[in-house]
């Protein structure tokens, strides 16, 4: 091929890439309303995926009037606060939170991280899409923090103990060791009363902390210790389940009641897709990632009902603990919600 052919080739190649451009931003022009979404997870994650089944479902339902912007990794903040803010002030539309990290901000929020309240997916599922969201959802506006409950999704799988270089069977085992929480008060207690020290680290240096040993171990869902590598450096899971992953998702107030009625009946349902979506890739992929972890060299331990039982036991004194901080009316609600759960799954 001549060196004028290759000339022209590479025109043409620049035309159609600002061709595709144009169009996406005549696209972008032609939307009336912009729905920028965060994460603080990669493209790979569930929290992404259930993002693209939202994107898919406003866009085309809308036909065109809603363009769906994601941002992964951080992208356009760079963490819970900065990103809240941001949702507050009506710069951001979208943004999810964990149970802990809603804590930082609505303290209530912490009874979702409650260890072993759960038995099961379907039971965690039934009680966060019941009584319990709908009040967080109206006290949140009632106390003006112009945020709006959307939803839950599951970000990945449930909470183990995953450490390092010691195994746990028992919660004897964890005492004395450096784990890892998130800033979160009801994290925090927990490891405290299994006899561990808890040690606060953010998300982004958690891997370094692991390889350096400032931490021995962490309180992580499979799918997020896959999806970050941690399987180099964490080497023995217990599977004790002591809390589903729940992520809060946030919409900015002042973005929502600036839309029209239409608009929002169809974000709402597109939160619907949303959810089935994120929720679908934890459960169906959670086994094959306990399968890879085992690959890395890792141990997986299924505890005897008499070490989960053991587990619970140990830390029986952090219901008192969350009534003692923010009374009991949350801490009722959640228990009749679970109880209602089972009676209907039966």
């Amino acid at each position: 091929m001549n060196t004028k052919r290759i000339a022209l080739l590479t025109v043409y190649a620049v035309i159609a890439v600002a061709s595709m451009f144009g169009i996406i931003n005549a696209n972008s022009d032609r939307a009336e309303f912009i729905i920028k979404a965060s994460i603080q997870a990669s493209t790979q994650d569930e929290d992404y995926v259930g993002l693209l089944a939202f994107k898919e479902y406003v866009e085309k339902t809308s036909n065109g009037r809603v363009q769906v912007q994601l941002y992964s990794s951080g992208q356009f903040c760079g963490g819970v606060p900065e990103c809240i803010g941001n949702l507050q002030k009506g710069v951001l539309e979208m943004f999810p939170t964990t149970a802990g990290g809603t804590g930082n901000f609505f303290a209530p929020a912490q009874v979702l991280d409650l260890p072993y309240v759960f038995d099961n997916d379907k039971q965690a599922q039934c009680v966060l899409d019941g009584p319990i969201l709908s009040k967080m959802r109206s006290t949140v506006l009632d106390k003006n923090l112009q945020i709006r409950l959307m939803g839950v999704t599951n970000t990945g799988g449930w909470r183990n103990f995953a450490t390092t270089t010691k195994p746990i069977h028992h919660p004897d085992d964890l005492a004395g060791q450096k784990i890892r929480t998130t800033p979160a008060k009801i994290q925090q207690e927990l490891v405290r009363q299994l006899g561990a020290n808890p040690t606060p680290v953010s998300w982004a240096e958690l891997y370094t902390a692991l390889a350096t040993g400032v931490v021995e171990g962490s309180k992580n869902g499979i799918q997020d210790i896959i999806g970050a590598k941690l399987e180099e450096h964490l080497k023995y899971i217990v599977l004790d389940g002591h809390s589903y992953m729940a992520a809060l998702w946030w919409f900015s107030e002042p973005v929502w009641q600036s839309l029209p009625e239409d608009i929002q009946d169809i974000i709402e349902q597109g939160f619907v897709h949303q959810q089935k979506a994120a929720n679908d890739l934890v459960f169906n992929q959670e086994a094959n990632s306990y399968k890879l972890f085992e690959k890395a060299g890792g141990t997986v331990y299924r505890p005897t009902p008499a070490e989960k039982q053991a587990f619970k036991d140990a830390s029986k004194n952090m219901r008192q603990w969350f009534k003692q901080n923010y009374g009991n009316d949350w801490l009722t609600l959640l228990e009749t919600s679970v109880a209602q759960c089972t009676v209907d799954a039966e």
